[in-house]
């Protein structure tokens, strides 16, 4: 089904939410999910009954087990692909619409929680960014062999160099291992040239050499 939201004001004013500290969603990106509790099951029904659009956000310290505390900004996506298992899962793809800040949260009945989703601060999300011209790919690539090699992981690389720009940087900072507090940084970058430039220098600081000199900040 064709994305059909144009502008942020387009989208649902209230969401409901999947936390789910390391997964990140990007927009313009695609997330494959694996839905077992209840709860969640539940939220994925109504969802697809409705206008399919759910949010993606991690947790902050403090609140409950059962309700912890939310970050300040998560990710709208919208389930673009649906299967249900025999034993009972769903099997769904995400694919990122927009990020919103999460305002307050509705006492509702559902299991799941429910929150306000502000849009306004990122309303070129919906579209895909142009490639920079001056993008070092190149650097990119020595940065991601040196990490993929101390972690001993493996990607395909004539798919990533294949893969357009927008692409290839929101499926890397989406699938490799990055610490929650990471992730979150590169979800709220400001541009895309930001997001660029910090997922490098993850890369260059987990693919360093112990015996190296200080490694780059991702400040």
């Amino acid at each position: 089904m064709p994305n059909t939201y144009v502008k942020t004001t387009d989208l649902p004013g209230v969401i409901p939410v999947f936390p789910l500290d390391g997964g990140l969603l990007l927009p313009q990106g695609s997330l494959p999910l694996n839905i077992f509790e209840p709860r969640y099951l539940n939220m994925i029904d109504d969802a697809m009954a409705g206008d399919r659009v759910i949010g993606m956000i991690q947790t902050a310290a403090g609140g409950d087990r059962e309700r912890p505390r939310l970050v300040q900004v998560g990710c709208a996506g919208r389930i673009t692909a649906f299967a249900e298992t025999g034993d009972g899962r769903y099997l769904i793809t995400l694919t990122g619409l927009a990020r919103f800040r999460a305002g307050a949260e509705l006492p509702t009945q559902t299991p799941y929680r429910q929150v306000r989703a502000d849009f306004s601060a990122y309303p070129d999300d919906l579209t895909a960014g142009d490639d920079d011209p001056l993008f070092d790919r190149g650097r990119l690539e020595r940065a991601l062999r040196a990490y993929l090699e101390i972690r001993g992981l493996q990607v395909d690389w004539s798919a990533a160099e294949a893969a357009p720009q927008e692409a290839l940087i929101n499926s890397l900072c989406m699938a490799l291992p990055f610490d929650p507090p990471e992730k979150q940084a590169l979800l709220e970058a400001t541009t895309p040239a930001d997001r660029r430039a910090a997922l490098i220098a993850l890369l260059e600081i987990g693919g360093a050499d112990p015996g190296d000199d200080a490694p780059p900040s991702v400040q």
